[in-house]
């Protein structure tokens, strides 16, 4: 990957993040990348997810705090805006 992309990319995600949850630290925009691709996955490859939450129960159980957190961070967001 071109540097020059990836930091656009990046510059996408921070974006992103600073709108979905109102914040824009490294922490926050590692987890809203998970959660991104997971989410995609899910959608797309149900069967996926299904297999890899069997062979990693604890890292199933992280992603599902980080959806919370996210989900809780995002009506937040959406809250203070109004």
């Amino acid at each position: 990957m071109k540097k020059e992309f990836a930091q656009q990319l990046d510059a996408l995600l921070e974006k992103y993040s600073e709108l979905l949850v109102g914040e824009t630290n490294e922490e926050t925009k590692e987890k809203v990348k998970a959660w991104a691709m997971y989410t995609h996955i899910a959608k797309s490859m149900p069967p996926l997810i299904a297999h890899w939450s069997q062979l990693y129960p604890e890292a199933r159980a992280e992603m599902k705090q980080i959806i919370q957190e996210i989900k809780e961070l995002n009506e937040q967001q959406r809250k203070s805006k109004q």
